[in-house]
């Protein structure tokens, strides 16, 4: 039986004692509008990020105003409040957590797999890590998808299918965490406070898009995207070489994940290192401090060189098995119609009935329902008309949402025409990427820290306007925070997964597991000592295995 159930959002009172929390830790003052208004950085030295007329309510124009900066106090609350929104919105999933998985019996199955796989292959087979039990007799089968590498230090902890889920679930609910923590992070190295950041942080790891990638472990661990942006933007800032090289791995660690979000990162990161590159020469070459040109060089030497090893399996795959390159065909034909702009994924709360005559006419609607909601785009528009961030910013941020969400629509923006089409015909390894759809990651991390802003915008005019009590500059964040969960909230499923069959793991192998289409589970019973067996599911099937699927499609023979 599958548990299925309503991801009830956080009240209002988790959300203000959290913003209480973080308030305390960063040693703000809740006193007559000392955090809500915005703050003039000029005499901080913080010109670019703030537009300079912009002064903190109580304090006038150019005055020395403290720069309330990060504390690990303040991290740490921040991350308790993460673990314990991402259990309260993943509840359902605790009762089963040995025996069920969130999604479907397909995707999340083979990634638990992958991560077991990969504990499995540190101990045993290093050198050859992406020779796996299944595919038999394929080799590099580990590149049919994405490999979940970063997740494989979790795979070195217990063994057998009870373990496989436990660790896939606990997996699951981190990863809302990280993703929580990198945006809020960002949002903070943005000079937010961290009652907005607040904001920030649940508008990117909840967004009501993630709800239709629940059952895709490697698309839901986007966290790093962000945490990587604010280490390598606060270490530059610092002029700090540990956080600057803290940055860069933990973009190595993203792209270890899979190319799925890795490559986006690679040509993000590319393009942040152009402009930056750009604005040093015309602000006339200014000298930069050896440690950190030492620190730089190294970093992306390294990650170039880590970029490079985790895609030799892959292009290797590409040449053995050239169905794996992702046809003009097949790519239209993930890519979401711009119907799909208005269509929200069937497990949303709010949205999911409302929208569901137009994502059934959708091809393929788990990947091309592209609908924002409604609180988090209104909270980004105003924090683009309206918000504390200086010009250059919000047009980079609008620019950044308005580019990838273009880029998302994959051919169906301008048919031929599509910039999705350029990167596929031009740009390395776009080739090998099915749903342009996943972009949406992207626009959601803009759409969160541009609705921060607009939080932060929205409670300063308040402030102008009237005298607000302290329980109403405490709640009225905390009401933010539940609108965006409430916009995101959705029901998931949790499946429970048949255990294996007594004595499977004493068969002698290789193996085939009848009928074909149930692979993802014999995948997963096979982490009981990983038996070689023919039977294999991924994104891309080699030949000899869609040979085998249609040769035994018969079975049991009339």
């Amino acid at each position: 039986m599958a548990r299925t159930n309503r991801i009830i959002p956080a009240t209002a009172v988790i959300a203000a004692t959290a913003a209480t929390s973080v308030r305390s830790a960063s040693g703000l003052r809740l006193e007559s509008g000392s955090v809500l208004a915005p703050v003039s950085l000029r005499p901080l030295g913080m010109r670019g990020v703030y537009d300079s007329n912009l002064t903190m309510q109580g304090a006038s124009a150019g005055s020395d105003v403290p720069e309330h900066d990060l504390g690990g106090r303040e991290i740490a609350l921040a991350a308790i409040l993460a673990c314990g929104l991402s259990l309260v919105m993943n509840g359902v999933l605790i009762p089963g957590f040995s025996d069920a998985i969130p999604g479907r019996l397909g995707d999340p199955l083979l990634q638990a797999w992958e991560i077991a796989w990969g504990g499995h292959a540190l101990l045993h087979q290093p050198l050859h890590y992406f020779d796996t039990n299944a595919f038999w007799p394929i080799s590099n089968s580990l590149a049919f998808s994405d490999a979940l590498i970063g997740y494989a230090p979790a795979g070195l902890v217990g063994d057998g299918t009870t373990a496989a889920l436990v660790r896939y679930n606990l997996l699951f609910v981190l990863s809302y965490v990280v993703a929580f923590l990198g945006a809020y992070l960002l949002a903070r190295e943005l000079k937010l406070p961290p009652t907005f950041a607040l904001i920030a942080g649940t508008a990117f790891a909840f967004s009501l898009w993630r709800l239709s990638q629940y059952h895709h472990l490697n698309i839901l661990s986007s966290g790093g995207i962000p945490l990587c942006l604010f280490l390598l933007a606060r270490g530059y800032r610092r002029r700090s070489p540990g956080m600057i090289l803290g940055g860069w791995a933990v973009a190595m660690w993203q792209v270890s994940l899979g190319f799925s979000l890795g490559l986006p990162l690679i040509y993000l990161l590319g393009l942040l290192g152009a402009i930056s590159a750009i604005a040093w020469l015309r602000r006339g070459r200014p000298a930069i401090a050896p440690g950190v040109q030492a620190v730089t060089l190294a970093g992306v030497v390294l990650f170039v060189s880590w970029t490079a090893l985790l895609a030799s399996p892959y292009l290797q795959a590409a040449r053995d098995h050239p169905q794996a390159r992702r046809s003009l065909a097949e790519v239209d034909f993930f890519s979401p119609p711009k119907k799909g702009v208005f269509a929200a994924p069937e497990e949303s709360l709010l949205y999911g009935a409302i929208t569901e005559p137009i994502r059934r006419r959708l091809p393929w609607p788990e990947e091309q329902t592209l609908f924002p909601g409604v609180v988090v785009p209104s909270l980004a528009l105003a924090g683009l008309l309206w918000g504390p961030l200086s010009r250059r910013v919000r047009a980079g941020l609008a620019a950044g949402v308005a580019g990838t969400f273009a880029l998302a629509l994959g051919f169906r923006l301008w048919g031929p025409w599509s910039p999705y089409r350029f990167l596929y015909e031009f740009a390395p390894g776009w080739q090998g990427i099915r749903t342009p759809g996943r972009l949406m990651t992207l626009t959601t991390l803009g759409l969160a820290l541009l609705a921060a802003a607009g939080s932060w915008a929205i409670m300063s005019s308040l402030q102008r306007r009237m005298t607000l009590a302290r329980w109403m500059r405490l709640t009225i964040p905390a009401l933010l925070v539940g609108a965006v969960l409430l916009d995101g909230s959705g029901r998931i499923s949790t499946p429970e997964v048949p255990p294996p069959p007594p004595g499977l793991s004493t068969l002698p192998e290789p193996q085939l597991h009848l009928p074909i289409q149930n692979a993802p589970l014999y995948m997963y019973w096979s982490t009981e000592g990983f038996p070689r067996i023919v039977n294999g599911y991924s994104g891309s099937f080699p030949r000899l295995t869609s040979d085998v699927a249609r040769e035994t499609a018969g079975f049991p023979d009339a």
